[in-house]
């Protein structure tokens, strides 16, 4: 077992730097990896900064290893109880930095971090689910990091949006921590655990990879509708991209 959880830092470093291999950052962590997770969740889910954190493979090896005793002995219910009450924290945190000074942040041109990109795939999402996009969000990669922000800037309802916060957060965190406790005890994929992180990867790249898709048949024509987002009820058309229902 112990071989093959160190292999999937292999497996990993092809889609991406040792150091987010998902197994390297709970060993590494060691009987800090609790805290550690949370604050990666938190940053995540809050903080623009985090858009690139492996949040749904961490997740799910978390669950394996709560549900085996490995690296984390703390029982399962804890360990989701935690980690659903630091994403939707950082929901919070990212919502009020959208209310305070989104805005700013959003018409700053391309960094080495920030692309605007981001922000025009997550508003596009918006105006596709509409409130749901909340829920739905957590599932996708990036966009789950931009939405709370977006949802702030646009000032949408509080009290609306930390009720399906609160559901998004509680399906994300506990739900795929619970998937990989669960598959866990299955002997194939603990033999083969390096596998089970290319596959959850590759799965939670499969909304992101729909909506590129989308956008791209939808061609030029997908800007329009966003610039006259007023019979939405989402007030004036300008900016759009800072406009989400409310």
């Amino acid at each position: 077992m112990g071989s093959a959880l160190m292999g999937s830092a292999t497996a990993v470093q092809a889609l991406g730097p040792s150091w987010l291999d998902p197994v390297q950052i709970l060993t590494g962590l060691g009987p800090w990896a609790l805290l550690g997770i949370c604050l990666i969740i938190f940053a995540e889910c809050g903080l623009l900064v985090g858009f690139f954190l492996p949040g749904d493979s961490l997740l799910f090896i978390t669950g394996f290893f709560a549900a085996t005793g490995q690296v984390i002995a703390v029982p399962l219910w804890v360990v989701c109880a935690v980690l659903t009450v630091s994403a939707w924290i950082g929901n919070v945190v990212g919502y009020s930095i959208g209310r305070g000074i989104g805005p700013a942040i959003f018409d700053r041109p391309d960094g080495r971090l920030f692309k605007h990109d981001h922000v025009v795939r997550t508003q596009r999402f918006f105006d596709t689910y509409g409130n749901r996009a909340i829920v739905l969000a957590r599932f996708v990669p990036v966009v789950r990091t931009f939405i709370t922000v977006l949802a702030g800037v646009g000032q949408m309802s509080v009290r609306r949006y930390l009720t399906y916060s609160a559901i998004g957060a509680l399906a994300w965190a506990t739900g795929v921590t619970l998937l990989g406790a669960l598959l866990g005890q299955i002997p194939f994929v603990a033999a083969n655990i390096q596998a089970m992180i290319l596959v959850v990867v590759a799965l939670s790249l499969i909304p992101l990879i729909v909506e590129v898709i989308k956008a791209r048949r939808a061609g030029p024509r997908a800007d329009p509708p966003r610039a006259d987002a007023g019979p939405a009820g989402a007030g004036p058309a300008d900016p759009p991209p800072v406009q989400p229902p409310r």
